[in-house]
């Protein structure tokens, strides 16, 4: 693919904001331009760009490495049936943006504001990306101070309210909502992995003798053996697994076969699965530990909830609107950003226009 654009090296370190060098022309946008209205009040491009710039980075600096591949193909890569993964993230990014400004219209309502020192601090870290940075640079990614500073108020408008708009849920809950189990399996795989690290199938024979290796350690564990003991003789290990009806890993059938003992220390037969064998032993009708953490996992979704439940009602009762000739103006193909190091910055990386 041609690559037509600009490739800028971003730096975010320690809630302070600076960049690397720009190599190569960069194009012009107008920031002042409206992006998006909520309610009454203006998106504008310069904000909208900046932090797209921003999510970009993560993307291509972090998870196109992980996915084996280049930004530019990242980008362009269909996620659905007429749409690019470029168009999947900038409709999340513009959703994040305009939730943003709904939160800030509302944040007189539970008093909250910014104090001085944080005012002052937001003012210091656009100031040091200002200094820090070349006009083109800048260009790219909308650096401008003005810019920043409304991203870094909405973000730290955002964090001051999400507390108090998850405030009031009810924080009780019973053992029996939270209830977790717990077991102990052992898995016998169907392959195997040869010399060269590939992976490699069994044969019939080796699986119907792997079938009676199971069958052996459930009947043993029956008799009153201990699972992790008799695994280990086997050359096999014994997983600790804590669970309840909804869970589905490692395999559905070994957790329904659990969950349905009645008494600690009952053990399944060789469960079978495409891929290999299960045998699963009850240890616990409830783990005090991870039903309590689950009771806290219940309590954070309730609060999620409400959250996102409020955002939904201030949609509801506003018109949000977005340009989209203007949104189309911020292209993640034409335009690469990177994030890098302090000591990447220091050493004076540069990239190349193609």
């Amino acid at each position: 693919m041609l690559h037509l654009g600009k490739r800028a090296a971003v730096l975010t370190a320690a809630g302070v904001l600076s960049a690397g060098m720009l190599a190569g022309c960069s194009g012009t946008i107008d920031t002042g331009a409206v992006v998006a209205t909520v309610g009454e009040e203006d998106i504008t491009l310069g904000v909208a760009n900046f932090y797209a710039r921003m999510t970009q980075g993560q993307y291509e600096t972090y998870y196109a490495g992980m996915m084996g591949m280049t930004g530019e193909d990242m980008w362009t890569q269909e996620v659905e049936e007429g749409k690019t993964y470029e168009q999947a993230v900038k409709e999340s990014i513009m959703t994040e943006l305009e939730n943003l400004y709904l939160i800030s219209q509302h944040a007189a309502e539970y008093e909250v504001a910014l104090t001085e020192d944080e005012e002052d601090a937001i003012k210091e870290a656009a100031k040091q990306f200002d200094e820090n940075n070349s006009d083109e640079t800048k260009e790219v990614v909308s650096g401008y101070r003005k810019d920043i500073e409304k991203y870094l108020e909405l973000l730290t408008i955002q964090n001051k309210m999400a507390d108090k708009m998850k405030e009031g849920v009810d924080e009780e809950v019973s053992d029996e909502e939270a209830a977790q189990k717990a077991m102990k399996y052992v898995y016998f795989s169907f392959s195997s992995t040869d010399d060269s690290g590939n992976t490699v199938d069994l044969s019939d024979e080796e699986k119907e003798a792997l079938r009676e290796d199971a069958q052996t350690l459930a009947d043993r564990v029956k008799d009153g053996e201990n699972m992790t003991e008799v695994a280990e003789e086997m050359g096999l290990t014994a997983n600790d697994l804590t669970f309840d009806e909804e869970s589905t890993g490692p395999n559905e059938d070994l957790v329904a076969e659990v969950n349905g003992f009645t008494e600690e220390g009952e053990c399944t037969d060789p469960i079978e699965s495409d891929l290999g064998l299960y045998v699963g032993q009850l240890t616990s009708l409830l783990d005090r530990d991870a039903t309590d953490q689950e009771k806290n996992n219940i309590v954070e979704e309730r609060r999620q909830e409400q959250y996102n439940s409020l955002l939904e009602e201030w949609r509801d009762a506003i018109t949000i609107e977005v340009d989209e000739k203007v949104w189309e103006k911020v292209d993640f193909n034409d335009v690469g950003v990177t994030i890098i190091t302090p000591e990447e910055e220091t050493e004076g990386s540069e990239t190349e226009t193609e």
